[in-house]
């Protein structure tokens, strides 16, 4: 017997709403994201401003890093949040950490080589200095990143992978301290700021990673609603403090009466501006998840904007890794 038309047709218009949102929210932060993805020419462009040389090898090592920590961080903090979820399945997902780890490693290792010759691009392994990075506080920090790392990556291959979490917060510390050096006004109120706020990236993108994951494995099972709904309480938690940091970090870079002038006549600016529109993007899948997590009959649909949101936080942590190689609008 022939179905109706009206029932052949429901599937699909239950479908292709959702579809279209997530669609037209993606392509709005691909148009957000545009500037920084071409790399720093664009950005500069006008501006009178010239950039370092290999700033753009800078960001990308950068974006990796800021990509590793999130990786390990986030499998950390979801596999506590796991332990607290009734019934949860005893399957989870390979571990990523050890290769996030790793990855890390190369691209601190990269980063400290750019120091290790006066901040520019070495053309062979003659020109870079190691001991002189013993004698400098951004070699001493660069050195500091390396070597965490590294222990990071052997923490996670071993029996004890909960113990990469000390390396992983001497990054995070380093990290801070190197955005922020002594020449600054209050270099360590804005240390703190940024502290936070790679904190809390890297628990809201790697956690985000890692439920989705989890939930693949599970395959389904009623633990996975419970689990997203644990994680979006912390998220919840973790976007104000986000949001919160980043204001202030800017303000202090760019004074209140400038800032509009700022966001778009230097490189900086404009590569900021572009992070907050892809953020609001990122804000606005983060509400669409909860209110499927709190309304739908079945919560896991709320997977569907949750990965569109993943994605776009991998174009955040892009962004950002640019965002630190520019040069900064006001001089200190």
């Amino acid at each position: 017997m022939k179905p109706r038309s009206g029932a052949a047709r429901a599937p699909r218009a239950s479908r292709t709403p959702g579809a279209g949102r997530v669609a037209a929210v993606l392509v709005l932060v691909a148009l957000a994201a545009l500037i920084p993805l071409l790399g720093p020419s664009p950005a500069l462009r006008g501006t009178g401003e010239a950039a370092a040389p290999g700033t753009g090898g800078i960001a990308l090592l950068r974006a990796v890093l800021f990509a590793a920590l999130s990786v390990s961080v986030g499998e950390l903090f979801v596999t506590r949040l796991v332990r607290s979820v009734p019934g949860a399945p005893p399957a989870v997902p390979r571990s990523w950490s050890a290769a996030a780890n790793s990855a890390g490693f190369l691209a601190a290792l990269g980063l400290a080589s750019v120091v290790a010759t006066g901040n520019l691009v070495p053309d062979s392994l003659a020109d870079i200095d190691v001991g002189g990075l013993y004698g400098t506080r951004d070699g001493k920090l660069a050195l500091l990143e390396v070597n965490a790392f590294l222990a990071a990556a052997l923490c996670a291959a071993s029996g004890r992978p909960g113990t990469q979490v000390w390396p992983l917060a001497a990054v995070l510390v380093a990290e801070a301290l190197r955005a922020h050096p002594t020449t600054e006004y209050g270099p360590l109120t804005g240390s703190g700021l940024t502290l936070v706020h790679l904190i809390c990236a890297s628990l809201w993108a790697g956690g985000l990673l890692q439920v989705l994951r989890t939930l693949r494995r599970w395959r389904g099972a009623e633990a996975g609603g419970a689990l997203l709904g644990c994680y979006a309480r912390v998220a919840l938690v973790l976007l104000v403090a986000i949001t919160a940091t980043g204001v202030c970090s800017s303000l202090r870079r760019m004074p209140p009466e400038t800032i509009l002038e700022q966001l778009t006549d230097t490189a900086y600016g404009r590569v900021l501006l572009a992070k907050v529109v892809l953020m609001a993007g990122v804000a606005a899948l983060a509400l669409w998840a909860r209110i499927r997590l709190a309304r739908a009959a079945d919560p896991l649909t709320a997977g569907t904007p949750a990965r569109a949101e993943v994605y776009a936080l991998g174009v955040v942590v892009a962004v950002s890794g640019l965002l630190t190689a520019l040069p900064v609008p006001i001089r200190w």
